[in-house]
């Protein structure tokens, strides 16, 4: 009885053994490991957006597990970026006077390169990851367009990692 019990343990315990989180990278990416996020640049004129996008992205990517965030030095890969579009569009307006928004929609457009970290003219990928989120008017529009950018930037730090990590 012991040694069927002992059996059955083992094949349970190693049914899962092939399964690893991270492992489907894209071919062209299959050597790298460490990825190093410096500071995205920004091409809009909201302030402090290249350090929300900064975030979001690394975020994505911590999350993700197919990469790993290290330093400079020892990464395999440099993720550079720059946020170079926040475009906001009525989603709804009031029924009295439609040119006076309700509700808007924000899109975020992260421009990326992903550059070998030893090498630096050689691109490994590259591409544009845009995402959205929606906000209410208020009577303090800023307030409400700056607490709607980090699901935004959130979103197309997602649209990013899904392209360097699964390549789609």
């Amino acid at each position: 009885m012991k040694p069927l019990l002992l059996l059955a343990s083992c094949v349970a315990l190693s049914s899962c053994a092939g399964y690893h989180l991270g492992g489907a990278r894209p071919a062209s990416l299959a050597k790298i490991r460490n990825v190093s996020v410096p500071m995205f640049s920004n091409r809009t004129l909201h302030p402090r957006a290249e350090a929300i996008a900064t975030s979001a992205v690394a975020n994505a990517i911590v999350q993700d597990g197919t990469y790993r965030i290290t330093t400079l030095d020892q990464a395999d890969a440099v993720l550079e970026g720059e946020i170079s579009q926040i475009k906001y569009s009525t989603i709804r307006g009031t029924r009295l006077d439609t040119l006076l928004p309700e509700e808007l929609a924000n899109t975020v457009t992260l421009k990326w390169t992903l550059r070998d970290a030893r090498n630096p003219t050689k691109v490994l990928a590259e591409g544009s990851s845009t995402g959205s989120s929606q906000l209410f008017v208020s009577s303090n529009l800023q307030t409400a367009r700056n607490n709607a950018l980090p699901e935004a930037a959130e979103r197309a730090g997602e649209a990013l990692v899904s392209r360097i990590a699964n390549g789609y």
